[in-house]
């Protein structure tokens, strides 16, 4: 996770003007559901690999939504948030990583009373995207989190779980590059976390 030290004023007018044009999780969803069926993806670029993802992270998304349990005490501290917020989350219909994190969020801010998911496309929004790359790149899922009463970005998160981070940090070192094998490793690592890891990482920003 990324904490966020400045952030200057126009940040947070760029994200304040970004919220009025995002969509919630639930058209973001409906939104990937007909990219699945007419075998497309978000974004300028259109490629079978890309249509392939989007196949694949709706089917994600949709098992996510349904199956996904959050833990009790991480739970209880959403219910007991009161701030007025907004989590907006910059993606991409073929993102695997945001696959297996977006439902958890937004099965999140169901236990809060204040906090409001919106969704943006990143390649849509590459001026506020800028401002919150990762080590210099465009990586996402990136959550912001924007307090809506003080109108000032407070944190932000991703584009994965700690873990993750921690193992492609440690991969990337002993091979220099990251390898299909990997990568089904961590896809595996998702699947047995079953969100908990991403959960208690959004719990640290309303801590």
């Amino acid at each position: 996770m990324e904490i966020i030290n400045t952030i200057n004023t126009d940040t947070n007018t760029l994200v304040k003007e970004s919220l009025k044009k995002a969509i919630s999780y639930q058209e973001y969803r409906a939104q990937v559901a007909i990219h699945k069926g007419n075998g497309t993806s978000s974004g300028p670029n259109q490629s079978e690999a890309l249509s392939s993802y989007t196949l694949l992270n709706n089917s994600r998304m949709k098992r996510l939504d349904k199956t996904l349990k959050i833990d009790e005490t991480v739970s209880e501290k959403f219910q007991e948030y009161h701030k007025n917020v907004s989590w907006l989350v910059l993606t991409e219909s073929w993102c695997g990583d945001a696959a297996h994190s977006m439902p958890v969020m937004n099965k999140l801010v169901t236990q809060a009373k204040n906090i409001d998911f919106k969704v943006l496309y990143r390649d849509e929004n590459e001026e506020l995207m800028n401002l919150f790359l990762t080590n210099g790149s465009m990586s996402i899922p990136k959550l912001i989190a924007f307090d809506n009463e003080t109108q000032e970005v407070i944190n932000d998160w991703g584009p994965s779980p700690s873990t993750i981070i921690n193992k492609t940090k440690e991969f990337k070192i002993a091979h220099g590059t990251l390898t299909p094998e990997f990568k089904k490793e961590i896809q595996v690592w998702y699947n047995q976390n079953k969100g908990k890891c991403i959960a208690s990482d959004l719990l640290k920003l309303i801590e």
